[in-house]
């Protein structure tokens, strides 16, 4: 396995268990990597967007599906554990990547009315509502913050 992969692997290994990212000397120390060697990995993994880091910092801001930072897309999986989605088709794909039961609490976007979809069994239940994209998914890159 490469180093980024490695560094990418040990990414979502902490994100998952912490509900946080780790901090770039924390990948280090745990994979035997200098601290340059793993800033390098960060940086190279933001530059081809398998996360995203925190303009002008090292800090993770997006393993996607997960975000370090709250969103309007809270993702709850019972006693696994509660993490952010950057929007509301990652908050899904945090319960698919975990193979999970769970929720995911947020507000329709139009009139702000608290909404629930659940999973069960990777089938949506309680899944009432739409989910719009307000920017195409092949222009999402062109700033994934907004998207």
């Amino acid at each position: 396995m490469s180093q980024d992969a490695r560094v990418r692997s040990y990414i979502y290994k902490r994100f998952v268990e912490a509900g946080s990212p780790p901090p770039v000397g924390e990948t280090a120390d745990a994979l035997g990597l200098s601290l340059g060697d793993a800033e390098a990995s960060y940086r190279r993994l933001d530059e081809s967007h398998a996360i995203v880091l925190d303009p002008g910092t090292l800090d993770i801001w997006m393993a996607n599906p997960l975000s370090a930072k709250p969103t309007p897309f809270r993702v709850e999986a019972g006693s696994r554990g509660r993490w952010w989605g950057v929007c509301a088709w990652d908050a899904l794909g945090v319960l698919a990547m975990l193979d999970a039961d769970g929720i995911v609490l947020t507000a329709c976007a139009d009139c702000d009315e608290p909404m629930t979809v659940g999973v069960e069994r990777g089938a949506l239940v309680d899944g009432g509502g739409v989910a719009h994209f307000v920017v195409p998914a092949a222009r999402w890159w062109d700033d994934i913050g907004f998207t």
